[in-house]
Protein backbone atom coordinates (compact mmCIF):
# COMPACT_ATOMS: atom_id res chain seq x y z
CA UNK A 1 0.00 0.00 0.00
CA UNK A 2 2.15 2.63 -1.37
CA UNK A 3 1.56 6.56 -2.31
CA UNK A 4 3.32 7.64 -5.70
CA UNK A 5 2.75 11.36 -6.46
CA UNK A 6 4.47 13.19 -9.26
CA UNK A 7 2.03 15.99 -10.09
CA UNK A 8 2.31 19.95 -11.24
CA UNK A 9 0.15 22.95 -10.53
CA UNK A 10 0.62 26.53 -11.41
CA UNK A 11 -1.54 29.06 -9.11
CA UNK A 12 -1.26 32.43 -10.20
CA UNK A 13 2.52 32.81 -10.35
CA UNK A 14 3.55 29.94 -7.95
CA UNK A 15 4.45 27.16 -10.04
CA UNK A 16 4.54 23.41 -8.18
CA UNK A 17 6.40 20.34 -9.34
CA UNK A 18 6.64 17.69 -7.14
CA UNK A 19 7.19 13.91 -7.17
CA UNK A 20 7.62 11.39 -4.38
CA UNK A 21 6.69 8.08 -3.20
CA UNK A 22 5.70 7.19 0.17
CA UNK A 23 5.59 3.36 1.19
CA UNK A 24 3.22 1.15 2.71
CA UNK A 25 3.45 1.94 6.56
CA UNK A 26 5.80 4.55 6.39
CA UNK A 27 5.23 8.14 7.58
CA UNK A 28 7.24 10.42 4.75
CA UNK A 29 7.95 14.21 5.77
CA UNK A 30 7.71 17.17 3.75
CA UNK A 31 9.68 19.22 4.59
CA UNK A 32 9.67 23.21 3.73
CA UNK A 33 9.53 26.74 4.35
CA UNK A 34 6.00 28.79 4.82
CA UNK A 35 4.46 28.96 1.64
CA UNK A 36 6.62 26.53 -0.63
CA UNK A 37 3.96 24.23 -1.29
CA UNK A 38 3.49 21.56 1.08
CA UNK A 39 0.03 22.26 1.80
CA UNK A 40 -0.73 22.79 -2.00
CA UNK A 41 0.25 19.02 -2.58
CA UNK A 42 -1.61 17.59 0.22
CA UNK A 43 -4.55 19.38 -1.45
CA UNK A 44 -4.05 18.15 -4.72
CA UNK A 45 -3.72 14.70 -3.35
CA UNK A 46 -7.04 14.87 -1.30
CA UNK A 47 -8.37 16.16 -3.85
CA UNK A 48 -9.82 19.67 -2.78
CA UNK A 49 -7.40 21.32 -5.18
CA UNK A 50 -6.99 19.46 -8.97
CA UNK A 51 -3.05 19.52 -10.93
CA UNK A 52 -2.66 20.81 -14.15
CA UNK A 53 -1.30 17.69 -15.03
CA UNK A 54 0.41 14.65 -13.76
CA UNK A 55 -0.54 11.39 -11.73
CA UNK A 56 -1.57 10.14 -7.69
CA UNK A 57 -1.77 6.28 -7.37
CA UNK A 58 -2.60 4.81 -3.58
CA UNK A 59 -2.05 1.47 -3.45
CA UNK A 60 -2.32 0.56 -7.02
CA UNK A 61 -5.74 3.03 -7.22
CA UNK A 62 -5.57 5.56 -9.24
CA UNK A 63 -6.72 8.67 -7.65
CA UNK A 64 -5.76 11.50 -10.46
CA UNK A 65 -4.44 10.84 -13.93
CA UNK A 66 -4.42 13.95 -16.28
CA UNK A 67 -3.57 11.46 -19.40
CA UNK A 68 -5.99 9.22 -18.53
CA UNK A 69 -8.54 11.59 -17.57
CA UNK A 70 -9.23 9.78 -13.66
CA UNK A 71 -10.26 12.62 -11.04
CA UNK A 72 -11.86 10.95 -8.39
CA UNK A 73 -13.91 13.26 -5.85
CA UNK A 74 -12.59 13.68 -2.40
CA UNK A 75 -14.89 10.75 -0.96
CA UNK A 76 -14.04 8.29 -2.85
CA UNK A 77 -10.40 8.76 -2.24
CA UNK A 78 -10.12 6.93 1.46
CA UNK A 79 -7.86 9.78 2.25
CA UNK A 80 -7.59 11.44 5.75
CA UNK A 81 -7.11 15.08 6.29
CA UNK A 82 -5.43 16.39 9.43
CA UNK A 83 -5.91 20.58 8.61
CA UNK A 84 -4.34 22.94 10.88
CA UNK A 85 -6.90 24.21 12.31
CA UNK A 86 -8.98 20.55 12.55
CA UNK A 87 -11.84 21.51 10.90
CA UNK A 88 -14.05 20.48 13.13
CA UNK A 89 -18.28 20.83 12.49
CA UNK A 90 -18.65 23.25 15.21
CA UNK A 91 -22.60 22.94 15.00
CA UNK A 92 -21.98 19.17 16.58
CA UNK A 93 -20.97 17.45 19.40
CA UNK A 94 -17.54 15.34 19.60
CA UNK A 95 -20.02 12.21 19.31
CA UNK A 96 -21.34 13.68 16.22
CA UNK A 97 -18.67 14.63 14.62
CA UNK A 98 -17.02 11.02 14.82
CA UNK A 99 -20.35 9.17 13.77
CA UNK A 100 -20.08 11.65 10.82
CA UNK A 101 -17.10 9.49 9.44
CA UNK A 102 -18.46 6.21 9.49
CA UNK A 103 -20.12 5.22 6.51
CA UNK A 104 -21.94 2.28 7.83
CA UNK A 105 -24.74 3.26 9.34
CA UNK A 106 -25.15 -0.16 11.72
CA UNK A 107 -21.59 0.59 12.94
CA UNK A 108 -21.80 4.41 13.84
CA UNK A 109 -22.55 3.67 17.61
CA UNK A 110 -20.15 0.65 17.45
CA UNK A 111 -17.01 2.90 16.33
CA UNK A 112 -17.35 5.89 17.62
CA UNK A 113 -17.76 4.16 21.28
CA UNK A 114 -14.05 2.93 19.87
CA UNK A 115 -12.77 5.84 19.31
CA UNK A 116 -13.79 8.19 22.20
CA UNK A 117 -11.77 5.13 24.32
CA UNK A 118 -9.18 5.20 21.89
CA UNK A 119 -8.19 8.74 21.99
CA UNK A 120 -9.10 9.50 25.42
CA UNK A 121 -12.08 11.14 25.04
CA UNK A 122 -14.46 10.04 27.53
CA UNK A 123 -16.81 12.72 29.44
CA UNK A 124 -16.38 15.25 26.24
CA UNK A 125 -19.03 13.12 24.07
CA UNK A 126 -21.64 15.96 24.41
CA UNK A 127 -18.68 19.40 24.22
CA UNK A 128 -18.58 20.79 21.01
CA UNK A 129 -15.71 22.12 19.33
CA UNK A 130 -15.87 25.50 20.67
CA UNK A 131 -15.61 24.01 24.51
CA UNK A 132 -12.50 22.11 23.82
CA UNK A 133 -8.70 22.57 23.97
CA UNK A 134 -6.48 22.73 21.20
CA UNK A 135 -5.14 19.07 22.14
CA UNK A 136 -9.06 17.91 22.39
CA UNK A 137 -9.77 18.92 19.01
CA UNK A 138 -7.12 17.46 17.81
CA UNK A 139 -7.70 14.05 19.17
CA UNK A 140 -11.33 14.75 18.22
CA UNK A 141 -9.68 15.35 14.45
CA UNK A 142 -7.67 12.18 14.65
CA UNK A 143 -10.18 9.78 16.15
CA UNK A 144 -12.95 11.42 12.72
CA UNK A 145 -10.36 10.48 10.49
CA UNK A 146 -9.74 7.28 11.68
CA UNK A 147 -13.18 6.51 12.09
CA UNK A 148 -13.43 6.59 8.25
CA UNK A 149 -11.15 3.72 7.78
CA UNK A 150 -8.99 5.97 5.25
CA UNK A 151 -6.22 4.12 3.46
CA UNK A 152 -3.43 7.77 3.95
CA UNK A 153 -3.09 9.83 6.31
CA UNK A 154 -1.98 13.59 5.65
CA UNK A 155 -1.06 15.81 8.28
CA UNK A 156 -0.75 19.68 7.50
CA UNK A 157 1.49 20.90 10.75
CA UNK A 158 -0.15 19.28 13.09
CA UNK A 159 1.08 21.06 16.19
CA UNK A 160 0.88 24.68 14.80
CA UNK A 161 -2.48 25.58 16.68
CA UNK A 162 -1.15 24.26 19.89
CA UNK A 163 1.31 26.03 22.48
CA UNK A 164 4.78 24.49 23.10
CA UNK A 165 3.48 23.31 26.85
CA UNK A 166 0.94 20.49 25.00
CA UNK A 167 3.11 19.68 22.00
CA UNK A 168 5.48 17.23 23.53
CA UNK A 169 2.38 14.77 24.76
CA UNK A 170 0.19 15.14 21.68
CA UNK A 171 3.32 14.43 19.79
CA UNK A 172 3.88 11.06 21.31
CA UNK A 173 0.28 10.50 20.75
CA UNK A 174 0.25 11.04 17.57
CA UNK A 175 3.55 8.87 16.77
CA UNK A 176 1.57 6.00 18.78
CA UNK A 177 -1.39 6.58 16.35
CA UNK A 178 0.95 6.32 13.09
CA UNK A 179 2.86 3.39 14.22
CA UNK A 180 -0.31 1.51 14.45
CA UNK A 181 -1.51 2.54 11.24
CA UNK A 182 -0.79 0.09 8.26
CA UNK A 183 -0.90 2.91 5.25
CA UNK A 184 1.57 5.18 4.48
CA UNK A 185 1.23 8.76 5.97
CA UNK A 186 2.46 11.83 4.69
CA UNK A 187 3.67 14.97 8.16
CA UNK A 188 3.91 18.36 6.32
CA UNK A 189 6.27 20.40 8.72
CA UNK A 190 8.56 22.92 8.56
CA UNK A 191 10.16 22.33 11.85
CA UNK A 192 13.56 20.02 11.47
CA UNK A 193 13.06 18.24 15.24
CA UNK A 194 9.41 17.42 14.88
CA UNK A 195 9.76 15.08 11.35
CA UNK A 196 13.55 14.18 12.55
CA UNK A 197 11.74 12.73 15.52
CA UNK A 198 8.72 11.11 13.72
CA UNK A 199 9.49 10.73 10.62
CA UNK A 200 12.16 8.08 8.49
CA UNK A 201 12.39 10.16 5.44
CA UNK A 202 12.31 13.06 4.08
CA UNK A 203 11.28 15.11 0.54
CA UNK A 204 12.18 19.00 1.03
CA UNK A 205 10.37 21.27 -1.07
CA UNK A 206 11.99 24.37 -2.44
CA UNK A 207 10.23 27.24 -3.80
CA UNK A 208 7.51 24.68 -5.44
CA UNK A 209 10.22 22.20 -6.51
CA UNK A 210 10.65 19.03 -4.38
CA UNK A 211 13.88 17.26 -4.19
CA UNK A 212 14.79 13.58 -4.11
CA UNK A 213 13.20 11.55 -1.23
CA UNK A 214 16.68 10.49 1.40
CA UNK A 215 17.09 9.43 4.82
CA UNK A 216 16.88 12.15 7.48
CA UNK A 217 20.34 10.72 8.53
CA UNK A 218 21.34 11.76 5.06
CA UNK A 219 19.38 14.94 4.97
CA UNK A 220 21.64 16.31 8.10
CA UNK A 221 24.78 14.08 6.94
CA UNK A 222 25.08 15.29 3.29
CA UNK A 223 22.16 17.87 2.34
CA UNK A 224 23.24 18.85 -0.75
CA UNK A 225 22.26 22.48 -1.43
CA UNK A 226 21.13 25.51 0.12
CA UNK A 227 17.73 25.00 0.71
CA UNK A 228 17.81 21.64 2.26
CA UNK A 229 20.86 22.71 4.69
CA UNK A 230 18.93 25.80 5.79
CA UNK A 231 16.08 23.21 6.78
CA UNK A 232 18.37 20.86 8.27
CA UNK A 233 19.48 24.18 10.96
CA UNK A 234 22.45 24.63 9.49
CA UNK A 235 23.60 28.67 10.50
CA UNK A 236 26.96 29.20 8.42
CA UNK A 237 27.55 29.63 4.84
CA UNK A 238 30.14 31.27 2.76
CA UNK A 239 30.40 31.21 -1.33
CA UNK A 240 33.44 28.92 -2.01
CA UNK A 241 34.80 26.87 -5.00
CA UNK A 242 36.57 23.58 -5.25
CA UNK A 243 40.80 23.97 -4.89
CA UNK A 244 43.67 22.13 -3.64
CA UNK A 245 42.33 19.44 -1.11
CA UNK A 246 39.26 21.07 -0.53
CA UNK A 247 37.68 24.50 -1.18
CA UNK A 248 38.50 27.78 -1.60
CA UNK A 249 36.57 30.59 0.25
CA UNK A 250 37.52 33.60 -1.29
CA UNK A 251 35.59 36.31 1.56
CA UNK A 252 37.13 34.69 4.53
CA UNK A 253 40.98 34.52 2.53
CA UNK A 254 41.32 30.74 3.36
CA UNK A 255 41.12 27.45 1.84
CA UNK A 256 39.60 24.59 3.98
CA UNK A 257 39.98 21.06 3.83
CA UNK A 258 37.42 18.52 3.20
CA UNK A 259 36.98 15.13 4.19
CA UNK A 260 36.53 13.26 0.49
CA UNK A 261 36.12 14.88 -2.95
CA UNK A 262 34.78 18.16 -3.68
CA UNK A 263 31.97 17.74 -6.63
CA UNK A 264 32.67 20.64 -9.58
CA UNK A 265 29.17 22.17 -9.07
CA UNK A 266 30.04 23.23 -5.59
CA UNK A 267 28.87 26.81 -4.72
CA UNK A 268 29.23 27.62 -1.17
CA UNK A 269 29.74 25.66 1.76
CA UNK A 270 27.61 25.18 5.27
CA UNK A 271 29.10 24.52 8.45
CA UNK A 272 27.08 23.95 11.49
CA UNK A 273 27.56 26.03 14.25
CA UNK A 274 28.01 23.31 16.89
CA UNK A 275 30.81 21.70 15.23
CA UNK A 276 32.68 24.90 15.44
CA UNK A 277 35.27 24.69 18.96
CA UNK A 278 37.97 26.45 20.39
CA UNK A 279 41.17 24.49 17.74
CA UNK A 280 44.11 22.73 19.71
CA UNK A 281 47.63 23.52 18.39
CA UNK A 282 48.15 22.46 14.85
CA UNK A 283 44.59 21.49 14.64
CA UNK A 284 43.43 21.16 10.93
CA UNK A 285 41.17 24.35 9.57
CA UNK A 286 42.06 26.47 12.41
CA UNK A 287 40.93 30.03 12.12
CA UNK A 288 42.02 32.86 13.59
CA UNK A 289 39.15 35.20 14.43
CA UNK A 290 37.82 38.27 16.06
CA UNK A 291 34.94 37.82 18.38
CA UNK A 292 32.01 40.58 17.35
CA UNK A 293 29.15 39.62 19.42
CA UNK A 294 28.42 37.13 22.37
CA UNK A 295 25.03 36.44 22.57
CA UNK A 296 23.62 34.04 25.77
CA UNK A 297 20.91 32.26 24.90
CA UNK A 298 19.09 30.41 27.40
CA UNK A 299 20.76 26.83 27.17
CA UNK A 300 24.21 28.01 25.50
CA UNK A 301 26.24 30.59 24.40
CA UNK A 302 27.00 31.79 20.45
CA UNK A 303 29.70 33.12 19.36
CA UNK A 304 29.60 35.59 16.21
CA UNK A 305 33.05 35.27 14.70
CA UNK A 306 35.22 37.09 11.49
CA UNK A 307 37.87 35.39 9.98
CA UNK A 308 41.21 37.30 9.91
CA UNK A 309 41.51 38.64 6.19
CA UNK A 310 38.20 38.32 5.77
CA UNK A 311 36.38 41.13 3.25
CA UNK A 312 34.13 43.59 5.48
CA UNK A 313 31.10 42.60 3.65
CA UNK A 314 31.92 38.45 4.59
CA UNK A 315 29.42 36.58 6.87
CA UNK A 316 30.61 36.06 10.04
CA UNK A 317 30.86 32.26 11.23
CA UNK A 318 28.32 31.51 14.04
CA UNK A 319 30.01 29.07 16.95
CA UNK A 320 27.68 27.47 19.74
CA UNK A 321 29.07 26.40 22.89
CA UNK A 322 27.56 24.97 25.78
CA UNK A 323 26.23 27.77 28.27
CA UNK A 324 29.86 30.00 29.56
CA UNK A 325 29.54 32.11 32.63
CA UNK A 326 32.64 33.78 31.45
CA UNK A 327 33.03 32.75 27.76
CA UNK A 328 35.37 35.04 25.42
CA UNK A 329 34.77 38.96 25.17
CA UNK A 330 34.05 40.87 22.09
CA UNK A 331 36.81 42.67 20.81
CA UNK A 332 39.26 39.46 22.04
CA UNK A 333 40.93 36.82 19.41
CA UNK A 334 39.86 33.34 19.49
CA UNK A 335 40.86 30.56 16.99
CA UNK A 336 38.92 27.85 15.76
CA UNK A 337 38.72 25.05 13.87
CA UNK A 338 36.04 23.44 11.55
CA UNK A 339 36.72 19.50 11.17
CA UNK A 340 36.92 18.36 7.59
CA UNK A 341 34.09 15.71 7.25
CA UNK A 342 32.12 18.63 9.18
CA UNK A 343 32.32 20.86 6.15
CA UNK A 344 28.66 20.44 4.14
CA UNK A 345 29.64 20.87 0.00
CA UNK A 346 26.66 22.38 -1.66
CA UNK A 347 24.63 23.79 -4.32
CA UNK A 348 22.50 27.08 -4.54
CA UNK A 349 19.23 27.33 -4.12
CA UNK A 350 17.32 23.83 -5.18
CA UNK A 351 19.68 22.97 -8.61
Amino acid sequence: MALTVEIRKRLGSFSLEVSFRAEDGETLALLGASGCGKSVTLKCIAGILRPDEGRIELDGRVLYDSAARVDLPPQRRRVGYLFQQYALFPHMTVAQNIAAAVARKNRRAAVTAEKIRAFHLGGLENKRSSQLSGGQQQRVALARILASEPALLLLDEPFSALDSYLKYQLELELADTLAAFPGPSVWVSHDRGEVYRNCRRVCVVDQGRSEPVRTMDELFRSPGTESAARLSGCKNYVSARPGGAGVLVPDWGVELRCAGAVPPETDLIGIRAHYVRPAGAGEVNALPCLVERVIQDVFETVLLLRPEGAAPEAPVLRLAMEKAPLPPQAGSRLTVAIPPEDILLLRKGGR
